[in-house]
């Protein structure tokens, strides 16, 4: 594990030139390439937005797997506390959009100096994690937590980079990533012939948001060690 000093996070937002309509995306980055590590891992938000817990999420993963870690605020200065406000804010996310901010954030940190950059995200960020490993051709690799993306957004059994899922069994968000989401997911995973590895744990959704409702110490830390293991081995 890395030291304490290392993998701060930077005195400000970074500005991440990003193809989005809405231009420049902002982004808190843990680490810097080079310095701390030459693997970059971007980490996408819940559908609460930019708050504290995925920054918090974003440094400890920093720490643990010796990654430069970066979060882009997706909703622009946005944020959530209740289901309704996240609930509007992801309806009127524009999803190609988000795309095209990871995409800025994995070129930003390749150009910045990490020699391979990946990407992981929780419920909406793990939709679009997934979705970022079928349309970002500079993404090495992904783990997609809790998260399927829709048809219209990316056809995921053309992904060709290496896919690690992790869900929850109990997950009771039907339609998005409920048992039988999950079964769908797999079969067109399985039909495209695509590198991934999945994991199911005892928990519900959200299992590894610390303060949420269905948060499982122990499928999160396996979960989150299974991914360090992941993304040293293909970073």
């Amino acid at each position: 594990m890395a030291g304490t000093a290392k993998f701060n996070k930077l005195d400000a937002l970074v500005q991440i030139p990003s193809k989005n309509a809405k231009g420049n995306v902002p982004a808190v980055q843990f680490g810097k390439p080079q310095v701390d590590s030459k693997t970059g891992l971007v980490v996408l938000q819940e559908w609460w937005g930019l708050n504290d817990q995925i920054q918090e999420e974003a440094q400890a993963i920093a720490r643990q797997g010796g990654f430069v870690t970066m979060v882009p605020d997706l909703y622009r200065g946005e944020k959530a506390v209740d289901n309704e406000k996240a609930g509007h804010l992801m309806n009127n996310l524009d999803w190609p959009g988000a795309v095209e901010d990871i995409r800025g954030c994995v070129k930003y940190l390749l150009e910045k100096g990490c020699t391979k950059v990946g990407v992981t995200g929780f419920c909406m960020g793990g939709a679009l994690a997934m979705a970022a490993a079928a349309l970002v051709e500079e993404v090495s690799a992904a783990a997609p937590f809790y998260g399927i993306p829709g048809d219209g957004l990316c056809d995921i059994s053309k992904i060709s980079t290496p896919l690690q899922c992790h869900f929850g069994s109990k997950d009771a968000m039907a339609g998005f990533t409920a048992p039988e989401d999950q079964t769908k997911m797999k079969e067109k995973l399985d039909k495209g012939k695509v590198p991934y590895e999945f994991y199911s744990y005892d928990a519900g959704h959200a299992f590894t948001h610390k303060g949420g409702p269905n948060y499982n110490s122990e499928a999160s830390e396996q979960a989150l060690r299974r991914m360090c293991e992941f993304f040293k081995k293909h970073l």
